[in-house]
């Protein structure tokens, strides 16, 4: 996912910058209420695909990535607005159709989209600010180096002159483009917009309920589609009682579909039905029945995945990802050995918005409204699946109500187009709670197997983990490199659940069983939890290829964190504080939770501190802080209740009432401290969330002196 786009940055702004309309940058036309361009003046000045300041003063900025609440739509555009030197208040923000010819890559994941984009981004802006620069000394006849710029605005101080970017556009329009690599930035200790508490530009509108999402889509001719699934992972249909669906009230089409290709994230067979409300089509459905051939998946389970990891556990492993050391000689010699078996289950995207898409196949074309975080692949996708020419699918960005993951997958959206084609009629496809939370492509179950040792005097000297079914295992996973002897070892589970990435992939899993089982340790130990992590960042063994972890920061983080909780404080009996931290995503976090258990085994969580290092520049302090927060709260969620389990191949949960969100009274403060340092910035959508996990189990530990060594938490307090 950290590929760029092959147009090179000079060539890509030259062809771009125009003096009139020709830049063609499309309408959005999907919710009424939704993002639009104006048709461009003739004497608009529309130095790149992102900047359009028009002859009345208008600043348009626009957003290119999915914006699924990770705040990129506001985030990405104020790095362009920094640069051109503009208040926040002159800059309407668009969002961007998927048009990766004009934009670069678009998508939303990894955390990426500030690390990507951040350079780029300054460049377009000061390029287009150099320009207007050029354009008024060159109207005044007077030296570039005596021009100043603000708030949309070009002064010289010697003469008192001052002119808006509006006046100045046509003029700047005809200025040489200047080329990015060399383009003169701003000193950062000027920023006036960036690293700010700026409001969430769609904030009033999600409030007030305006149509901004994929599940508002309304388009002329519209019609409403369910589609039904076996609830068996990859099973086919057999039979279905089309007759009797076709004679419900409302309905126009019900038709199988057969699928295309095996792969669980593409078009797999189901019973699509079609009707004039999504009510209809909805009651219509409560009417189908469908035998249904299961396939081999029908034999899985929970208690099978449990059963044979404990079985692999005890065989040689597949492969052995690390090896430092010798393992083996080091329990034999160790003063303690500690043993724990910890297990974190399939869990459930669970979006407020379930996958919904709206497609219009006409005339050989397909146009699509889609809440997608992977729009290209997206169309790569229904290209394949329909056989149409990827130029011929346009792709409207929508508001996304939630991702985390989930709509890295674009099942719903060939769904939809799918069925339009048979239709032959716009249609919206809209899944319900329980097709999203029975046909997700969960976050990975993962069972570790640990053994480690520590000598007399404390110290970390063997470590062992043995990884089953958990994909995302890295070879420099800390404490690799920095335990003399260790080991990391996988054995595959091969089974039939579709999965894929989850906020924070492999970590949000990862950091629950390493960050625990090091609590033990230090235990065992007799050691300071919080300083038992920063020793044993010394030394390293050995250097692994390609491994970013840095020590320095990550002792940061832990340092930060201790001094803002006021670590090591008393605390009444039942109740005790945890800490951990974790690398991901290019960012360094650790956390303590404060929390308590009452008699009955009620968790309560009081406070939890974040003490981040995400670089030399945050970019919208609301929008961080408000990412940090979240993850922390969505983390305790995960790790109190959610959990998917699998019976007879099938999904076991299906809506809130078994599968419980955390709620507004159960929430609790996060407070965020950012630690500055000189690295470039990275992105904060992701790794906040895997340290609260461990860091609520250890206080969990603290509280009571019982281990939580599989997730969820549920009643194992009683």
């Amino acid at each position: 996912m950290t590929a760029s786009c092959n147009v090179h940055r000079r060539s890509f702004l030259q062809t771009v910058a125009v003096a009139g309309g020709a830049l063609m940058l499309g309408s959005f036309a999907a919710p009424a209420d939704a993002d639009a361009l104006e048709p461009l003046a003739d004497d608009a000045f529309v130095p790149n695909a992102f900047i359009t300041i028009a002859p009345d003063g208008t600043i348009t900025i626009i957003a290119k990535n999915p914006e699924e609440g990770q705040g990129v739509k506001q985030s990405l555009p104020m790095i362009i607005a920094e640069e051109l030197d503009v208040d926040w208040s002159q800059v309407t923000v668009v969002q961007a159709d998927s048009d990766e010819a004009k934009y670069g890559r678009q998508f939303a994941g990894g955390s990426l989209s500030t690390p990507m984009n951040y350079d780029n981004h300054r460049r377009l802006g000061a390029a287009a600010r150099a320009m207007l620069v050029a354009a008024a000394a060159k109207t005044w006849n007077a030296p570039v180096g005596e021009l100043t710029t603000s708030k949309a605005a070009v002064s010289h101080n010697p003469s008192g002159r001052r002119a808006s970017y509006a006046s100045l556009a046509s003029v700047a329009a005809t200025m040489p483009v200047p080329d990015l690599a060399s383009v003169t930035l701003k000193d950062p200790t000027t920023f006036r917009l960036l690293g700010k508490r700026v409001p969430g530009l769609d904030n009033k509108k999600i409030v007030t309920g305006k149509p901004l999402f994929g599940i508002d889509v309304m388009v002329p001719g519209m019609r409403h589609a369910v589609f039904e699934k076996c609830p068996v992972f990859g099973g086919k249909v057999a039979s279905a009682n089309l007759d009797v669906i076709l004679k419900q009230r409302g309905v126009t089409h019900a038709f199988v579909v057969n699928g295309v290709g095996t792969a669980l994230d593409g078009l797999i067979p189901g019973v699509a039905i079609v009707a004039d409300t999504w009510y209809n089509a909805k009651t219509a459905r409560e009417k189908l029945q469908v035998t249904w051939e299961e396939g081999a998946t029908a034999q899985q389970s929970s208690a099978w995945f449990a059963q044979t990891a404990k079985a692999l556990s005890a065989k040689p492993a597949d492969r052995v990802v690390r090896k430092d050391g010798d393992v083996d000689a080091a329990f034999a010699s160790a003063t303690k050995v500690v043993e724990a078996a910890y297990f974190y289950p399939f869990i459930s995207h669970a979006t407020l918005e379930p996958q919904n898409c709206t497609a219009h196949f006409k005339d050989g074309k397909l146009e699509i409204w889609a809440p997608t975080q992977m729009p290209q692949p997206g169309r790569n996708l229904v290209s394949k699946t329909m056989e149409i020419a990827p130029e011929n699918i346009t792709i409207h960005l929508t508001r996304i109500g939630g991702g985390f993951g989930r709509r890295l997958k674009n099942d719903y959206m060939v769904e939809a187009a799918w069925i339009s084609r048979v239709v032959n009629a716009p249609v919206k496809l809209l899944w319900t709670r329980e097709d999203d939370m029975r046909h997700g492509h969960y976050r990975p179950a993962g069972f570790h197997f640990f053994k480690g040792a520590v000598d007399a005097s404390g110290r970390v000297t063997a470590w062992k983990d043995r990884v089953v079914v958990e994909p995302y295992m890295r070879v420099g996973e800390w404490p690799g490199r920095f335990v003399a002897n260790y080991q990391l070892e996988v054995s595959d589970l091969p089974h039939g659940i579709p999965t894929g990435a989850m906020r924070a992939p492999g970590s949000n899993g990862i950091a629950f069983a390493i960050q625990s089982f090091v609590d033990e340790l230090a235990h065992a130990a007799g050691k300071d939890p919080l300083q038992f992590r920063i020793d044993l960042m010394t030394p390293a063994v050995s250097q692994a290829q390609g491994d970013a972890f840095n020590a320095d920061r990550a002792r940061g983080v832990l340092e930060l964190v201790r001094e803002k909780s006021g670590w090591g404080k008393s605390l009444p009996k039942g109740r005790g504080m945890g800490v951990a931290f974790h690398f991901s995503h290019s960012g360094y976090f650790a956390e303590v939770v404060d929390a308590s258990v009452s008699a009955k085994g009620e968790v309560t969580v009081h406070k939890a501190w974040v003490a981040a290092d995400v670089g030399a520049q945050i970019t919208n302090l609301s929008g961080a802080e408000n990412q940090c927060q979240g993850s922390c709260i969505d983390g305790v969620s995960q790790a109190l209740g959610q959990e998917i389990t699998i019976d007879r191949g099938r999904a076991v949960q299906a809506n809130f009432d078994v599968y419980p969100l955390l709620r507004m009274p159960r929430s609790f403060p996060v407070e965020v401290h950012f630690r500055t340092t000189e690295f470039p910035p990275s992105g904060l959508g992701e790794p906040a969330l895997p340290p609260v996990i461990p860091a609520l189990t250890n206080a969990i530990f603290a509280a009571t002196g019982k281990r939580i060594r599989s997730l969820p938490i549920g009643n194992q307090l009683a």
